[in-house]
């Protein structure tokens, strides 16, 4: 981590002109505001003031002064130059009021709040997401989904064309202090994934918005166009974001008990059980997004079925092979719109309840629950997640926990933004209604 005085250096010598102060919406959409780097000591002291009343969900018009306060550690030089060859930084910031105090309404803030949380119990979370995305060809800006290759899953070249662009994205990456452990071309035609290192669900929180940035950025100047939707191209894999989730008591893996069933601890099947009582309000914040549905179908290896299994795909909730400080389990419906910091927070936040009420997450579904039938999974009590944004927003409405860990203030909004999003689906006239109906009534 950088101090102040060894960040002012860095910006003197590595001829640094803009630093872009970056924070998301409720929406996990990356803003910034650009200040020359003479302004910096400014901001380190006092903030910079920005009207909330402009950016979605966060305040009313009467009451939008806001401050952005950066946090030093997340300082890092972007990789690109500007025309002019000058180099531009970064610095991840905290919303504040003009009073000091922390805006409910930030992103980061409600993740804060729930680790902070965690520790009072003597925990701390680490985060690893698996981020999968789209290249596909620009075609001057427009919608298009062609892909810009015709590999599969772990192809090379010559038939992965991107090999070169997902170096390029590593190799960025990389420079911004990323440790990544690996990537590949995932299943569908166009379709990859970059894997960087487990670690603090804050700071893999803002690594997320920084991988997404990132990916969009580089693949841009490949003339190619990024996506992170979760299902772009109907019949083909979706894009996921599993969220690799442990917790630590010091130095000690608290879901790791070598002599437990299957060697996990209890407080590691309690926590599942939190995750699986509160599995259909996640969804909400979690699957943000209409298209996100889409992806949360049988057939393409994305959960549908609320259940926990050890290497069971077709689980929600699955444990990994890896004992000892790798153990972990793996949380497989969320998608990479998701805003990562209420994301994590919501997760945490349903595990801390399932540890508090001892809640039993049952037995283990280790078959495929694909080819169950409905009365098999009935009579094995196993439900399904939301089908659309409208359930997953009527259980996010009724779940106290999970309401509780976003404030009523980020709820409000989520709930406001959601609704809209549906009632503007639903009143559309898509493409496929007339092509299905016009001829025929």
């Amino acid at each position: 981590m950088y101090s102040q005085e060894q960040m002012l250096q860095t910006i003197q010598e590595k001829n640094v002109e803009f630093l872009r102060l970056q924070f998301t919406d409720i929406s996990g959409i990356v803003k910034n505001v650009a200040i020359p780097a003479s302004q910096m000591g400014k901001a380190l002291k006092s903030g910079i003031s920005f009207d909330g009343s402009s950016i979605e969900g966060f305040a009313r018009i009467q009451e939008s002064d806001m401050v952005l306060r950066p946090d030093l550690s997340t300082f890092c030089i972007l990789p690109w130059r500007s025309k002019d060859g000058s180099n531009e930084a970064r610095l991840i910031c905290d919303v504040h009021l003009p009073n000091g105090s922390p805006f409910e309404g930030d992103p980061r803030h409600v993740l804060r709040r729930q680790l902070a949380a965690a520790k009072e119990m003597g925990y701390k979370m680490n985060v690893g997401p698996e981020l999968e995305f789209f290249l596909f060809e620009k075609q001057n800006g427009g919608s298009a989904t062609t892909p810009h290759d015709f590999g599969g899953y772990f192809d090379l070249g010559p038939v992965d064309l991107a090999e070169d662009v997902r170096r390029e994205i590593v190799r960025a990456l990389t420079q911004m202090d990323f440790t990544i452990e690996a990537s590949h071309h995932e299943v569908a035609r166009g379709q990859h994934e970059i894997d960087f290192v487990y670690d603090d669900a804050l700071k893999n929180a803002d690594k997320v918005v920084t991988f997404k940035y990132v990916t969009k950025t580089i693949a841009m100047r490949e003339g190619l166009r990024a996506t992170f939707m979760p299902k772009p191209i109907y019949g083909a894999a979706g894009t996921g974001m599993h969220a690799n989730i442990s917790l630590f008591r010091g130095e000690e893996n608290a879901f790791y008990d070598p002599g437990g069933a299957n060697n996990i601890s209890d407080l590691a099947r309690f926590f599942v059980g939190g995750l699986i009582e509160h599995a259909c309000a996640i969804t909400a914040i979690a699957n943000p997004l209409i298209n996100s549905y889409k992806r949360l179908v049988s057939g393409f290896e994305a959960p549908v079925y609320i259940t926990w299994s050890g290497p069971n795909r077709s689980s929600l909730i699955r444990i990994p092979a890896g004992r000892g400080l790798s153990t972990r389990l793996e949380f497989r419906s969320p998608d990479p719109t998701c805003n990562p910091y209420l994301t994590f927070a919501v997760i945490l936040a349903a595990g801390l309840d399932g540890i508090k009420r001892g809640i039993d997450p049952g037995e283990a579904v280790d078959l495929n629950v694909y080819h169950l039938s409905p009365a098999e999974r009935k009579a094995m009590g196993i439900r399904t997640l939301p089908a659309n944004l409208k359930e997953a927003l009527d259980y996010l409405e009724q779940d106290k926990v999970i309401r509780g860990a976003l404030g009523e203030h980020v709820f409000e909004n989520i709930m406001r933004l959601g609704l809209s999003e549906w009632d503007a689906y639903n009143t559309f006239v898509h493409s496929w209604e007339v092509e299905r109906y016009i001829n025929i009534f």
